[in-house]
């Protein structure tokens, strides 16, 4: 799943929201007394992240510690989502990766961390990690060391509707339960508007749906299962009648005729909603500048809404968990220079979650997961939707990472190919099942 624009392998349970280095010569890997290059003479560094969102945040970040440092810089790249995450695994594979890595934690870190691509920055860091919210801080520890950084927002999965066109349907409402969706499904197709919009070329927008299905079918028990590695994890009956939903929802034409065809990176899908085009469309938080950017007058009318993902029946999950990411992370190349690495910490400690830099990110509609943001969420511009974001994770009773994120590289993108194919009706639910249990072995 994508990040701000567009995801350690603990899953976050309950978050109550309100506002913990190691570094070594390149190459050498971390240094294991989380004590970093304190004597290092700081020098130029390197960081790549991701274009959209709270992009705007970083740019003023980096400009005000580059205005403040100029024998330190750093040199910001910006990708798009995808692009990003091919250049990123290959870079750090390579030993050629920017001082400051870009991620969404989970199984990358994880994979980072077992290879030596990462330092832990454990002491550089101690002070910015007394600000974050211990739940999501975790993210980026293992076995009780920082290796990477919270830096953004946190980033539920919100269900995004236009308001005006599911009245035109006769839609009372947004759907709170499934039958209720399958409901105005039905109504606006028979008006002649596409229910909801899917950017299926780019595959992880549908990983949402398998995630909130399966927690509200069965609880967060059943991915904690594939997490641990179970034998066979993926047969659970829950993962089943998540995957015949989803086929459900295809075949009575929630998605339109052409969702393999649209792209979230180029914010083809949000796109959809605002121009009047599409009713609804289940996307991060992190999309929520793009309306902004994109279609200010459309939020600006109160024509935008948001609600959390309906409920099933009588299924095990609370209809209060969410899916998502906690926030991006930021990480220090343990293959970079003592010196780059303290630039990189240095600026951590100094830019991340500072005032401004909090102000920056509410400025344009991130909430980040730092302790006592009410008074701040109060005074900002549409305090509706960052108040809701605010108590949707803070009363979550249970936060799940994306689950491209939170298994290892090889399994996530299995994930992805085989659940396009379910949202194309190329593979049953059995066929999935089958394939997805293979990737335990």
């Amino acid at each position: 799943m994508k990040s701000l624009t567009n995801r350690a392998l603990a899953v976050v349970s309950a978050l109550a929201l309100a506002l913990s280095s190691a570094a070594c010569s390149a190459g050498t890997g971390p240094d294991p007394t989380g004590t970093g290059p304190a004597n290092a003479t700081a020098e130029n560094a390197t960081a790549w992240a991701l274009t959209g969102g709270s992009e705007e945040a970083f740019r003023a970040s980096f400009d005000r510690w580059n205005s403040s440092h100029p024998d330190a810089t750093i040199e910001a790249e910006w990708f798009a989502n995808d692009a990003y995450k091919e250049k990123i695994r290959t870079s750090v594979g390579s030993g050629n990766a920017p001082t400051l890595i870009y991620s969404w934690a989970g199984g990358t870190l994880a994979d980072y961390v077992k290879n030596g691509s990462v330092a832990d920055i454990s002491s550089a860091v101690a002070g910015l990690s007394s600000k974050v919210l211990p739940s999501v801080l975790a993210n980026g520890q293992i076995d009780g060391k920082t290796y990477a950084i919270p830096n953004n927002q946190s980033q539920p999965a919100i269900l995004f509707y236009n308001k005006k066109l599911l009245a035109q349907a006769g839609v009372s409402g947004v759907p709170t339960t499934y039958s209720e969706l399958l409901d105005a499904v039905a109504k606006l197709k028979a008006a002649g508007i596409t229910p909801i919009s899917l950017a299926g070329q780019s595959k992880w927008p549908e990983l949402m749906y398998i995630q909130y299905l399966t927690d509200r079918i069965g609880g967060p028990e059943v991915f904690q299962a594939i997490l641990d590695g179970k034998k066979g994890a993926w047969s659970d009956p829950a993962i089943t009648e998540a995957l015949t939903k989803i086929q459900e929802l295809v075949n009575a034409g929630a998605f339109g005729d052409a969702f393999g065809s649209v792209t979230a990176d180029s914010g083809a899908d949000t796109a959809l909603v605002h121009t009047g085009k599409a009713a609804m469309v289940l996307q991060g938080a992190w999309v929520y500048p793009d309306f902004l950017n994109n279609a200010a007058d459309f939020v600006a009318a109160g024509d935008l809404g948001f609600a959390n993902f309906p409920a099933v029946g009588s299924g095990k999950g609370d209809p209060a968990n969410i899916v998502g990411n906690p926030a991006n992370f930021w990480s220090v190349s343990a293959a970079a220079s003592a010196g780059a690495q303290k630039t990189a910490t240095d600026y951590l400690d100094a830019e991340i979650y500072s005032p401004q830099m909090i102000a920056d990110l509410l400025a344009v509609g991130a909430v980040p997961p730092v302790i006592g943001l009410e008074d701040e969420i109060a005074k900002a511009d549409n305090p509706e939707f960052l108040g809701f974001v605010y108590s949707m994770v803070k009363d979550a009773p249970h936060f799940q990472l994306s689950w491209d994120q939170a298994l290892p590289a090889r399994q996530g993108q299995a994930l992805l190919d085989n659940l396009a194919a379910i949202f194309l009706g190329q593979q049953t639910p059995e066929q999935f099942v089958t394939a997805m249990n293979a990737t335990l072995v």
